[in-house]
This record gives C-alpha cells, structure tokens and sequence, in this order.
C-alpha cells in the first residue's frame, strides 16, 4: 500500500487545481477509478463522487477530502510585462518572496514565474525584516510586455500556484506542494480500493469535493444532495513535533492519523466542529481493532468544511480525521506515508463497524 500511496500522491501533488480550477486533479481521480471499474459522477460544482451501495437499513456515510489547493489570481497585468495577483485562501505571506510559480493556462500550455524579491545587496536595514502582501508582489514570467504576457494566454483571472514539486524524504516521508489535501484525495483512493475488495455493509459515498480553500463551498453541496447519516472528513492535522510548534498539541509525525475533537477558526469565519460522541466512540475502538495509534488534535486556528457539512438536513453526525503534516499552507508542506496507510485502515475499519447498533441520537 505504502508503494501505491507515495505514487498516487506524487501525480497528484504534481497536477495543478487551485479552488474553482480543480478539473485536472478531478480528471486524474477519476481516471483512476475508472481503472478499478467504480462509476463515478461529477456535479455542477466539480465534487468527484462515487457510491459504494449497502444495506439500506443501516446509517450511510459520506467520507470526502478536497480537490483544491491555495494559490493566487492574475488582478493586473503591467505594461512592464510584470503580473499583480490576489492571494486567493489562507497563503502564507511570509513564504512567498522569491518562489516559482505556475500560471495555470490548459495542460501542455502553462507558464513558469517568478515571484520577485529585490536583490538582497539593495535592500535596505527595514526592508530586510518586511513581509510583503499578496497585492504588493509582483510575478515576472520572463516577458518585458503586457502584450507578450497575453500571448501566452495570461489574462485577469488566470490561476496561478506555487510550482508543483515533490521532494523525498528519509523514512517514507514527502514534502512538497499542495500535501494539503493531496495527501487526502490519495487516502480516498487507497480507501475506495479497500472497499472494491471487501465492501462495508453500509452504504459509502466518497467525495473529492472542491473550494475548500475558498469558503469552505464544495462538499456543503455534496452533503445536500446525498444526504448521509454521518460524515468523517480527511484533511491534515497539524504536527506539533517541531520547536515551533511544540506548545500546540502532541501530534507527531509517523506516530499514526489522528482525529480531531475541537476545532474553531477564531479568525473571521467564527466557526468549527465540536464531533460527534458516536462518532469519537466509533474511531477510538476501530483504532483499538486494527491496533493503530490514534492521535487527537484540539486546535484553534483550524477550519474545515466539515463545519458546515455537519447542519444539513437534520444534522449529520460527523467528526474530523487525518494525518500529522509539517508546515501548513507553506510552499513546502510535509507528511508520513505510513500514517497515510494507517488513515486508510482505519477509516475502513470504522466503515465496516457501521451497523444498527451504532446510535446517532443524541440525549
């Protein structure tokens, strides 16, 4: 499993899909699929969606991970030829001077650049310790015209992401572009390729959904029009084991996936999940089962679309689950294929422990 994982997740951190522009990450997926002889669908706002069909009777799940990565938006092209952007998600400003880029044009036709960072033997005492915004950057794509950067098809509205790269670590570690939530969508295969070769009794549907990154938009839709009983979403869970992070938790990278039992935003989207007790209850003793160390998270500053997945309908039961990752929403973000293989066994262990005697009342 690890030998498939780490090729699944090489292609697909190389494929390009900033939110809204997921078509290419959606054509892998489901090419891959289509491969195994599992049917799959798209809606009208790009979620990749397969259904594993079960007993009726019992609660049916929707497991789903996003598509989409961070990156920004062409706003302005300079006489120059120098290109203005729009950050576009959670980019972290601090890393962005000096990286190579992608402008996103159609396969085969994409375009290399630069963020500029002014040499270093002109910058003054206080611009050394400045970080830029993302209006203030500038990307240089080799041209010295407006006229020859929209020959290469760069207009308003182009997408632009950190170049795709995939860098190999010691101990079946991997460190590139777009591990959040590429990383997922691998996961959601190796699951997909369990449940072909020993089915849940319940129904699954699994959900590669899109605009995580902006807003939070993609798998609300998904979750409206399939209705499940419960939900579990995979994304990362931030790694404390390095001194920066020390104060903020006990994940540790390579110990194993982890779940989530608080999260909240506290920064302009006030929102969160607080999971489902069920749902604890089922991930700790499917983790006991396939004898997987289970790690828990509770952090502030963490937002997935979970919350907003689990207030539809009637109310889903739901939880948070995922795999320790270094350096969130950076240009080089990092995870353990081992817990990668373990997300997966665990995730279908507790599918396959969906029986009628898993109560989703509450009180």
């Amino acid at each position: 499993m690890i030998a498939t994982l780490r090729q699944d997740l090489t292609r697909l951190m190389m494929t390009v899909g900033l939110s809204g522009h997921e078509e290419r990450v959606a054509a892998d997926i489901r090419s891959e699929l289509d491969k195994l002889g599992q049917a799959s669908s798209v809606d009208r706002l790009g979620n990749v969606i397969t259904t594993f069909q079960g007993d009726p009777g019992l609660p049916s799940a929707m497991l789903f991970t996003h598509m989409d990565q961070l990156g920004f938006f062409v706003r302005k092209i300079e006489a120059d030829g120098l290109i203005r952007v729009e950050r576009m998600g959670g980019v972290s400003e601090r890393a962005m001077a000096a990286q190579a880029v992608t402008l996103c044009i159609q396969p085969g036709y994409d375009v290399n650049g630069i963020i500029i960072n002014k040499a270093h033997h002109a910058t003054s005492v206080d611009d050394k310790y400045k970080v830029l915004t993302a209006p203030e950057i500038h990307i240089d794509v080799g041209c010295s015209s407006k006229s020859a950067v929209e020959a290469f098809g760069i207009k308003i509205g182009t997408p632009v992401v950190y170049r795709p790269q995939v860098i190999e670590l010691a101990k079946n570690r991997i460190a590139g572009t777009s591990v959040d939530d590429r990383a997922g969508c691998a996961v959601l295969l190796s699951v997909a390729r369990q449940l072909i070769k020993s089915p849940a009794n319940c129904t699954v549907h699994l959900v590669w959904s899109v605009q995580e990154e902006f807003n939070l938009r993609g798998a609300v839709v998904a979750a409206q029009m399939l209705n499940p009983d419960i939900a579990m979403q995979i994304d990362l869970m931030q790694a404390t084991d390095t001194p920066d992070m020390a104060d903020r938790g006990d994940m540790v990278l390579g110990k194993g996936p982890g779940m989530s039992l608080y999260s909240f935003h506290g920064r302009g989207t006030l929102n969160g999940t607080i999971p489902h007790p069920a749902m604890v209850n089922l991930l700790e003793t499917a983790a006991k089962n396939a004898r997987i160390h289970l790690q828990r998270s509770a952090q502030v500053g963490v937002l997935t679309d979970l919350s907003y997945v689990q207030t539809v309908g009637r109310g889903i039961a739901s939880i948070d689950i995922g795999f320790p990752m270094r350096y969130s929403h950076s240009t080089i973000e990092c995870c353990d294929l081992g817990d990668l293989r373990d997300l997966t066994y665990l995730t279908v262990e507790a599918l396959k422990m969906v029986t009628t005697d898993l109560k989703l009342e509450r009180g």
